[in-house]
């Protein structure tokens, strides 16, 4: 048995059952982030938490790991283009640490994932990307304003 003397539910809000956020993109940063072995120790992965800064699902959370270390040559050759764009996206291009990429605002790219054992669904990041500019999107949508040539 573990004591929990002092504890008062009263005194605590409950914690809230949070589904997977919808397919999409986000702007969010890594806000946390550690390197840990791999489950056999041939390798390691960096585990990064990433929480979504603006919008409908502000303050959620999604992870993604990062086989950066590890055997096979495929998954580390996809753990480092991913760790990569991430680098891009934040403007960070030689790293010394993962501290570095934290707290950075950046696009990502989820997708909805169902797990077979269980049915129930996650988030998977699919791609990171820098946040398009408004700059870019004011120009686009002054642009595909005007009337096209044949109207006027």
């Amino acid at each position: 048995m573990a004591n929990l003397n002092g504890f008062n539910a009263s005194e605590v809000e409950p914690n809230h059952v949070f589904e997977a956020i919808p397919a999409g993109k986000y702007i969010a940063a890594i806000t946390s982030s550690e390197m840990k072995p791999t489950k056999r120790g041939d390798g390691s992965y960096l585990e990064l938490e990433l929480t979504v800064i603006e919008g409908e699902y502000q303050n959620r959370k999604v992870w993604d790991r990062l086989c950066i270390n590890h055997p096979n040559e495929l998954t580390q050759k996809i753990a480092r283009g991913n760790l990569s764009a991430i680098c891009r996206a934040v403007s960070v291009l030689e790293p010394k640490d993962s501290v570095e990429l934290h707290n950075l605002p950046m696009q990502i790219t989820v997708r909805c994932k169902t797990r077979p054992e269980t049915s129930e669904i996650d988030n998977e990041i699919k791609g990171y990307t820098a946040i398009p500019s408004q700059e870019t999107n004011a120009t686009e949508e002054s642009t595909n304003s005007d009337p096209p040539p044949w109207k006027r």
